[in-house]
């Protein structure tokens, strides 16, 4: 019997076209940030045709929270590399078909195939990297999925505006094609890492730091429960930036435009941090992460020009980019193989999550500041802090107690 596991050795190959289809999760959410105008007018004869349109852009992020559980049970039950390819063409096909359709209501549902496809793209990806990799390689792929989706949105978003000044509001949709572009070097650099039959070598293998034979729920959810805050502090920066700069006098979309990409540069320099501090104790580690987000909104709560708020801005960006890689790499480490896709699942969950609590949360923050952006994020800012010190205290008390 050939057993593939022991024949095939995944290395740098594998890590990035495992890594790369992290950009279809940026295209879903912010190809056509640049066009919504262009949109809105489009289908101002529908009732309320603003709201459908805002959206449509927010919809993909409902179904990555709703679809990423059902995503990681597929991928345990029925295998990873073959609904990931499926999910990939699918999610192309669906992605651009707004591109040749005029019904506001027929783009809307392929937007519901879009999140969904996204669940799965983002939830077997992760799951196949602790597949592959073990230890730091493990934690340092899964780490840069972060900084590959920050810096693909600074080419994503301004790809889409020369696609819309070329074909109108429907250009951005054909953006979506990248993912057959992806798909292909899956094909072709992955395997499935499961087997029929595997021997007892082989499951060592591929459960070398397996802690965990079934889902330790009192452990997840408390990686959860962190998980949602710490999207939350992410997506408040990356969803608030243009009207925090609006309200520091910037009225210039492009110079808004500009300002914003400026502001989201923090993550991946955040994430190569975690390259040499991922070895740190987890409550260390999130008490520094913490730390800096918190420091960071507080500073944006007090920035009285533009060029102060962005430098704000990318400290606390930098604070998010380690904290997001710290509890992925939390969340997976120790979970045996077949368990291993419903935690990865459960995670993209309560990250996505994050981007419609967010918005909840700074609108009710800031009304209670008249309305201020800024002060909202203050508030945010105290928040940060005090988890840091409640993660520093824990810290301290393990230490305690392992020494006892």
């Amino acid at each position: 019997m050939n057993h593939q596991i022991i024949s095939r050795k995944p290395g740098f190959a594998q890590g990035l076209f495992l890594i790369l289809p992290i950009v279809l999760g940026v295209v879903g959410v912010s190809v056509f940030t640049a066009t919504v105008n262009l949109m809105q007018q489009h289908f101002s004869y529908v009732p309320n045709g603003a709201y459908w349109v805002n959206l449509l852009q927010t919809m993909p992020g409902f179904w990555i929270v709703a679809f990423s559980p059902i995503a990681g049970w597929l991928a345990d039950r029925l295998g990873r590399r073959n609904i990931l390819m499926l999910s990939m063409v699918v999610y192309a096909l669906v992605g651009m078909a707004p591109f040749w359709l005029e019904n506001i209501w027929t783009i809307l549902l392929t937007r519901c195939f879009v999140g969904m496809c996204e669940s799965v793209v983002l939830t077997v990806t992760t799951t196949m990297l602790c597949d592959y990799f073990h230890g730091r390689t493990r934690e340092r792929w899964l780490a840069s999925q972060t900084g590959v989706a920050s810096l693909s949105a600074l080419l994503i978003i301004p790809l889409g505006g020369a696609l819309g000044a070329r074909y109108g509001w429907q250009g951005p949709f054909l953006v979506y094609f990248i993912s057959l572009v992806l798909v292909v070097f899956v094909a072709i650099y992955t395997w499935e890492p499961e087997h029929v039959a595997p021997t007892t070598d082989e499951i060592a293998m591929v459960n070398a730091d397996a802690i965990y034979q079934s889902i330790p729920w009192a452990r997840m959810s408390g990686i959860i429960l962190i998980t949602l805050v710490g999207s939350i502090f992410f997506y408040s920066t990356i969803t608030q930036n243009a009207n925090a700069l609006v309200q520091l006098g910037v009225k210039d979309p492009a110079r808004i435009g500009a300002y914003a990409t400026w502001a989201s540069l923090g993550v991946p320099v955040g994430t190569v941090l975690f390259w040499f501090l991922g070895r740190l104790h987890i409550n260390l580690l999130l008490c520094i992460d913490f730390l800096i987000i918190g420091i960071g909104f507080t500073l944006m709560s007090t920035a009285s020009t533009p060029a102060g708020y962005v430098m704000a801005a990318d400290l606390q960006q930098v604070g998010c980019g380690l904290v997001l890689p710290t509890l992925l790499v939390w969340a997976t480490r120790g979970l045996a193989y077949h368990v291993r896709g419903r935690g990865n699942g459960l995670w993209q969950g309560a990250f996505g999550l994050g981007l419609f609590a967010s918005g909840i949360v700074l609108q009710y923050m800031g009304s209670l500041y008249g309305g201020s952006i800024l002060a909202a994020f203050g508030v945010l800012g105290r928040f940060g802090l005090a988890a840091a010190g409640i993660a520093l205290v824990a810290w301290i008390v393990l230490r305690r107690s392992r020494r006892a």
